[in-house]
């Protein structure tokens, strides 16, 4: 090791690295990132202070199969290694907690010297001090004023729905269209010009209140994020797909964006049945039979492109949150999956887009009527009239999962199979001392998983809990464990 740094070149370099049980700290940087190079100068200086750790460097974009691995959506950003196991993680520039988190996991700077920051005199002293200042001048007042709330102020808010109706299409970037800063934005750019589409960019590399704020805002973590009319449409992946499935061109037709298509839609005006379904479709009857048992097949029926936790486009992706915020149950169906389908249901409907809500087999609307009828009240009305019962509140399911076992572990993955070292060492833990206990894989809920952090108010898994009392995460189990009183607290 002595103290170099090492760029690594594939996935299997870095197993073997990571294999070997050494203490690994590995950097995700990308040329064009002035951040990156900050702490490059930073993550040198460590790997003078702690010489038996490997320090190592991928760049995030030139290692795709690198960053996916560790969901890698920014630069700079940081993966600490220890025994083999992923410990800790940390997005952005912040030089000091890097220097912490480096002493926590590569343990003291010399034989009977203690395990303390590298901020406190050591070879990246210096560095870490001036590089923390330079930074604190750029950004520190935005970094104090966003750790001071929950949410986004009133007048980001502002700014980013300004931002995101300026066009109506309007794509967040790294870069410009000209001088694109990542592949993934490139490719949108591409794909936007082959669409033969008008629309509006933002480079978020150059505006840290716009990045951030953004993600929370649209609760999409990556970046490029695509907006039609105000409504978000996806990523670089989801793009590429509506692009080669021609689903892209359909919803820019469906929204009124000019386009060079040939192949319009035409579709006939609102009959006199309910829903605005037409009399006559002209559909033979087994395809009218087909959509109308798939419309009655659930109380609330939503068609949609891809699905509820996976879905395909923003607009039904927005649909899908409001169902679970009015706590309905309700079904779903993938009309990328059937042309004929898809197809049928516009004529059918006589809708001319997607998503489309029903209720009790009669037509609600899409994204922009459901969204309207929720901030009214109009939809809570409906379900009420049409006898559609709530299911249950979060809360009460959760506290019945935390009460389901008196020993009760929140996990990633299972006891055979954890997917993280932390719950692996509760679960090590709670078997070492004998004692029964019921788990919950958080990773398969995504509902119980957020929910249950605002329940607790407690960020992190995993979280063990006692007659539906919350005991701690690794830390204090393995606190209780060492001080033999583990066995005592689970049984009183």
């Amino acid at each position: 090791m002595g103290g170099s740094v090492k760029d690594v070149h594939s996935k299997a370099e870095l197993d073997n690295v990571v294999g070997s049980g050494a203490p690994v700290i590995l950097h995700f940087w990308a040329s064009w990132c002035e951040a990156s190079k900050h702490m490059d100068q930073v993550f040198s200086h460590l790997s003078t202070d702690f010489p038996r750790a490997h320090f190592l460097r991928a760049e995030a974009e030139g290692q795709p199969e690198i960053s996916e691995a560790y969901s890698v959506s920014a630069v700079p950003f940081f993966v600490l290694f220890k025994d083999g196991k992923t410990v800790d993680t940390l997005e952005g520039a912040d030089p000091s907690s890097l220097a912490n988190k480096v002493a926590k996991v590569a343990g003291p700077v010399g034989p009977g010297e203690p395990a303390a920051p590298a901020s406190l005199g050591l070879a990246a002293g210096a560095t870490v001090l001036e590089t923390v200042k330079e930074f604190a001048q750029e950004n520190g007042s935005a970094k104090v004023e966003n750790q001071g709330k929950h949410g986004l102020g009133d007048a980001l808010k502002k700014r980013l729905e300004l931002l995101i109706n300026s066009h109506p299409i309007m794509l967040f970037m790294k870069g410009s269209p000209e001088e694109p800063k990542c592949g993934f934005s490139q490719k949108v750019i591409e794909i936007l010009k082959k669409e033969n589409v008008k629309f509006g960019s933002f480079d978020i590399l150059a505006d840290n209140d716009v990045r951030d704020g953004l993600k929370k805002f649209s609760n999409w973590p990556t970046y490029p994020q695509l907006y039609c009319k105000g409504e978000l449409l996806g990523g670089c992946d989801i793009v590429i797909a509506m692009h080669e499935s021609g689903e892209l061109q359909e919803v820019f037709r469906d929204h009124g964006i000019d386009t060079n298509a040939s192949n319009e839609v035409k579709v006939s005006e609102a009959g006199s049945g309910k829903g605005g379904i037409s009399e006559s479709t002209g559909l033979s009857s087994i395809l009218t039979s087909q959509i109308e048992n798939l419309i009655n097949s659930s109380p609330v029926m939503l068609f949609m492109k891809g699905k509820p936790d996976e879905p395909k486009c923003g607009f039904s992706r927005k649909v899908v949150e409001i169902l679970r915020q009015e706590n309905v149950e309700f079904e779903s169906f993938d009309i990328l999956s059937d042309e004929e389908v898809r197809q049928g249901v516009k004529v059918y409907s006589n809708w001319s887009s997607y998503p489309q809500l029903y209720i009790k087999g009669e037509l609600i609307g899409g994204s922009d009527i459901v969204l309207e009828m929720q901030k009214s009240g109009e939809l809570k009305k409906v379900l009420a009239e049409k006898g559609i019962v709530q299911k249950e509140a979060l809360e009460d399911r959760l506290r019945k999962l935390i009460s389901s076992s008196p020993v009760m572990l929140f996990m990633k993955g299972t006891p055979d199979a954890p997917r993280c070292g932390f719950s692996s060492k509760v679960i090590n833990a709670l078997r070492e001392e004998g004692l029964t206990f019921g788990t919950f894989d958080i990773l398969t809920d995504e509902e119980v998983r957020q929910g249950l952090k605002v329940l607790s108010n407690w960020p992190t898994f995993p979280q063990l809990y006692y007659k539906g009392e919350l005991i701690g995460g690794c830390d204090i189990v393995m606190e209780l464990r060492d001080n033999g009183e583990l066995k005592s607290t689970l049984s009183e």
